[in-house]
Parts: structure tokens; C-alpha cells; sequence
């Protein structure tokens, strides 16, 4: 197996709680999404970001509005829903879960929390 295939994967995974969560604490538009989690080591390209966007849109997770930008075309800034909020802290939930869960299988307790 590739690893760099894995970790692609992993990351995949992982990038609908982080759209999420950086989206409750501010709303963005995607290139600024993109940015935060390239920042973060999430490679994200936009071919992945758009329809990710539209699913948690299309799942009332998100809403969106539109504002004129002075430099280009209107961006289309998007907002977590409360019924985004309300699923977002399940997925921390379930994420914290989860770290515990393979610290203890991996034997890595304590590792992952910074």
C-alpha cells in the first residue's frame, strides 16, 4: 500500500469535522477555507473543497451568502447552521473517542493532545 495514498485518506476523512469547526468560529469563503487547512497540513485542492461544500450544504449543515468583492468576482461566504453546530459537537464528540481509542490500542496515551 502507498502511504502517501493513506494519508490521503486519513485526511479525507477528517476534513468535513475541520470545515466545520473552522467554519463555527467564523464564516469564510473557500479559498480562505483552503488556505486554513493547507496551514494546517490538510492539503485540500479545490476539486475536493466544492463538493464537500455543497454536501454539507445540501445536508442544511451550512448556508451561504453572497458579497461583492472589490478585487474580483462576488465570493460566497459560508456559515455553520445550528443544526451544523448541533452535528459538530457529535463529530467532537466522537473524535475525542476516537484519539482515545487508538492511543490505547497504539499504546500513544497522552500523545495527540497539544
Amino acid at each position: 500500500m502507498n502511504l502517501e495514498n493513506t494519508k490521503a485518506q486519513m485526511r479525507k476523512g477528517i476534513l468535513e469535522y475541520c470545515i466545520l469547526s473552522v467554519l463555527s468560529k467564523n464564516e469564510a469563503y473557500a479559498s480562505e477555507l483552503i488556505q486554513k487547512l493547507t496551514e494546517a497540513e490538510l492539503l485540500v485542492v479545490e476539486g475536493t473543497i466544492y463538493p464537500l461544500l455543497t454536501r454539507l450544504k445540501n445536508d442544511g449543515l451550512l448556508t451561504y451568502r453572497w458579497e461583492e468583492s472589490t478585487g474580483g468576482p462576488p465570493r460566497k461566504y459560508y456559515m455553520v447552521t445550528t443544526l451544523g453546530l448541533n452535528f459538530l459537537a457529535e463529530l467532537k464528540k466522537t473524535w475525542a473517542a476516537m484519539v482515545a481509542s487508538v492511543n490505547r490500542v497504539t499504546g500513544s496515551e497522552g500523545e495527540g493532545r497539544r
